[in-house]
């Protein structure tokens, strides 16, 4: 799907804004299948560093790994992030680390604060992604500690838009990737090609083809982005439009549970009923009491369904399409 071009420009954007160097070693956790996982490979050679790669098993092969290579650069996903800072890290596997990089999900307040508390030298670097552009946008680490949640903005070669339903530029709407990092489409598939390669909107620079991303996303006045949920994940409860993202914050930040997901499933009164699966401590009482607190009664789940743990797809992320099925 992608041309030599597209991975060229990736990897140079990526060791750009990393500023990988020649002394770097990369640990490779992540699938290689997985653009991200690709993309440490890719980048880290383009600044002549090295790559460890690790098929591990537990968390704590991870640190072990760090400690066996003095890993400076450690890519991962939330739900591994999750993990790992509830080990105990050793000064060995913490102290050369210069970067950690972020993608395939959102960091909440209190991840990055975990994640600043273990490697307070390490810059951390929050991205957004797209498999069809490679990488779109990241977040400065100076501003990490003041805007956690934020995605930041464009990578160098990329131009993002956010485009409202009338096509213009908003404040809030789908994600727009412009210029050259953009795929060509979908290998010998013209119909889902078709639907998610078009024109780039009148106000992009490059012009051209765009991928319009599905995204729901918001710009704020400093020009940071924020992710606000997929387009087809958006919960529509009783007449109002929901981000399912936004109640998965509240969840967690209860500090009752490790992980949430919220999802709606078709209600014959609603439209969708909110069902969140958790992650936690167990007490839905005291979960649902500080919701109550901190949500309005539109966004209060109808099901809490309490796991041991979640299920993951195989690139690492949470597989939110099967407990969706499981729900449903």
């Amino acid at each position: 799907m992608l041309s030599h071009a597209n991975l060229w420009l990736g990897a140079v954007s990526v060791a750009h804004y990393l500023a990988l160097a020649a002394d770097d070693v990369t640990l490779a956790v992540l699938p290689l299948s997985f653009d991200y996982g690709q993309n440490q490979l890719f980048s880290t050679w383009y600044a002549g560093g090295s790559v460890a790669p690790l098929d591990y098993l537990t968390p704590r092969d991870v640190i072990k790994a760090c400690s066996r290579h003095g890993v400076t650069t450690l890519a991962a996903v939330p739900p591994l992030w999750v993990q790992l800072v509830a080990q105990d890290w050793p000064p060995e596997s913490v102290s050369p680390m210069r970067r950690l990089t972020n993608s395939g999900g959102a960091l909440t307040v209190d991840l990055v604060r975990d994640l600043r508390r273990i490697f307070p030298q390490a810059r951390l670097f929050p991205m957004y992604g797209l498999t069809e552009a490679f990488r779109s946008t990241y977040l400065d680490p100076a501003l990490v500690d003041s805007h956690p949640t934020s995605m930041g903005k464009a990578i160098p070669f990329a131009e993002i838009l956010v485009v409202n339903e009338a096509g213009e530029v908003a404040g809030e709407g789908e994600l727009v990737h412009c210029g050259p990092l953009v795929a060509q489409g979908y290998w010998q598939d013209a119909e889902r090609t078709a639907e998610r390669f078009k024109p780039a909107p009148a106000a992009s620079t490059y012009g051209g083809m765009a991928v319009w991303s599905g995204d729901s996303v918001r710009r704020d006045e400093e020009g940071l982005l924020y992710f606000l949920g997929r387009g087809d994940a958006m919960i529509k409860s009783a007449g109002n439009r929901i981000s399912p993202q936004e109640i998965e914050e509240a969840v967690i930040a209860t500090g009752l549970a490790e992980e949430a997901v919220a999802f709606g499933v078709a209600d014959p009164a609603l439209g969708h009923a909110i069902h969140l699966v958790v992650r936690g401590s167990g007490d839905e009482a005291a979960l649902r009491a500080q919701l109550k607190r901190d949500l309005p009664n539109f966004m209060q789940p109808a099901v809490v369904r309490w796991v041991d743990a979640m299920p993951l797809n195989p690139n690492g992320k949470i597989d939110r399409a099967l407990l969706a099925r499981e729900a449903a």
